[in-house]
């Protein structure tokens, strides 16, 4: 089974609210809410990454030195094995804004359970909740 390398982040706003994306239409597992990321390319880091779709899908901007390390998720799914680092960030350039059709939502940690999640990413929700 193919591995898959996935970087994600919850960004916090001052309110200590958690950013969500709902994957839009036409996108594999449509309609679930997930932490912004993505796929990590060949020879590039997960901040790497990270910084290059939360400037793609959002059009924020940020910095290695501000994304922290929490937790990360192992899950397999029928068609491959996803690997998934989630960083946290309180510190960015611009306002987030949906550059790729998907739906945002700044969500209290208490809430984030009301938001159906792709299986990997439910473990991370009381693992972020009990960090923030």
């Amino acid at each position: 089974m193919k591995t898959v390398l996935v970087s994600a982040v919850a960004l916090i706003d001052p309110d200590g609210r958690v950013l969500l994306a709902q994957r839009p239409e036409g996108k594999s597992m449509a309609g679930l809410w997930e932490f912004p990321g993505g796929k990590v390319e060949p020879g590039e880091t997960p901040e790497a990454a990270l910084i290059r779709e939360l400037h793609e899908e959002l059009g924020i901007d940020t910095w290695a030195s501000c994304l922290a390390p929490l937790t990360f998720a192992s899950h397999s799914y029928a068609e491959f094995h996803l690997l998934m680092p989630l960083f946290v960030c309180r510190k960015w350039q611009g306002i987030p804004a949906p550059h790729e059709k998907q739906v945002l939502k700044w969500v209290a940690p208490k809430a984030l359970r009301d938001y159906p999640m792709p299986a990997a990413d439910i473990p991370l929700i009381p693992i972020l909740r009990d960090w923030l």
